[in-house]
C-alpha cells in the first residue's frame, strides 16, 4: 500500500514541482519586497501637496492599475530589448520586475489609504510638539499607519504569488511552467495539475487564515 502510495504519479511529481515551488516564492517576495518600497515611494507621493509629485504618482498608478500583469511582462521581456536599453533582462529578472512594478501601484493605494485614515489631529499634535512634517510623518502618523497596511499587505502576497503563474509564458521556471514541463513528458496532466493547486493552496490558505487572525488582533 504505501509503495504503491509513493510511486504515485501525484507523488512522483513532487520533486519537480518543489522546483517550481521555490522560484515562485523566491519571485513573490523579492517583488513584494521591492515593490512595497517603490509602493510607499508613489503612495506618499499620491498624498504630496506639491501637484507635479502628485499627478506622476497618479499617472503611475493608474497605468499599471489599468493594465494587465501579463502584458507587463512580456513588455519588459521582448519590449526592452538589448538594443534599446543597452542590456539583456533574462526571465526572471523580467518576472521579478513585473512583480515589483504591479504590487507596487496597489501598494500605493494601500499606503495612501492607511495614512490617510488616520485622523488629522495625530498630525496636528506633532507639529504642535514642533516636529516638522516629515517628523510626523515618521514617528507619529507612519507607526499607526503601517498597522492598518499588514492585512491589505497580506493581501497582496496571497494576489502576487498566484500572479507568478502567469511568467510561464516566458519560461520562467516556475511552479506552473515546472508542472507543465512534467506533464508534457508524462502525459500525466490530471495529477499534475492537481498537485500544483494543491501546492498553491498549502501557502495561500494558511496565509488568509493567518491575515484574518492577525486582522482580528489588530483590531483593523
Amino acid at each position: 500500500m504505501i509503495d504503491a502510495i509513493l510511486e504515485s504519479p501525484y507523488i512522483n511529481s513532487l520533486p519537480v514541482l518543489f522546483e517550481g515551488l521555490k522560484l515562485t516564492v523566491l519571485i513573490t517576495f523579492s517583488g513584494l519586497f521591492l515593490g512595497f518600497i517603490l509602493g510607499a515611494i508613489v503612495g506618499i507621493g499620491r498624498l504630496s501637496k506639491k501637484k507635479l509629485v502628485r499627478s506622476i504618482s497618479i499617472v503611475y498608478i493608474e497605468v499599471v492599475r489599468g493594465t494587465p500583469i501579463l502584458v507587463q511582462v512580456l513588455f519588459i521581456y521582448y519590449g526592452l530589448t538589448e538594443d534599446l536599453i543597452g542590456l539583456s533582462i533574462n526571465s526572471l529578472t523580467a518576472a521579478i520586475i513585473a512583480i515589483t512594478i504591479n504590487a507596487a501601484a496597489y501598494i500605493a493605494e494601500i499606503v495612501r489609504g492607511a495614512v490617510y485614515s488616520i485622523e488629522k489631529g495625530q498630525g496636528e499634535a506633532g507639529r504642535s510638539l514642533g516636529l516638522t512634517e516629515n517628523d510626523t510623518m515618521r514617528y507619529i502618523i507612519w507607526p499607526q499607519a503601517f498597522k492598518r497596511m499588514i492585512p491589505p499587505l497580506g493581501n497582496q502576497f496571497v494576489i502576487s504569488l498566484k500572479d507568478t503563474s502567469l511568467f510561464s509564458v516566458i519560461a520562467v521556471g516556475e511552479l506552473l511552467y515546472m508542472g507543465k514541463q512534467y506533464y508534457n513528458v508524462t502525459y500525466e496532466i490530471f495529477e499534475t495539475l492537481l498537485m500544483v493547486s494543491i501546492l498553491y493552496l498549502l501557502i495561500t490558505i494558511p496565509t488568509s487564515v493567518y491575515l484574518r487572525r492577525l486582522e482580528r488582533k489588530l483590531d483593523v
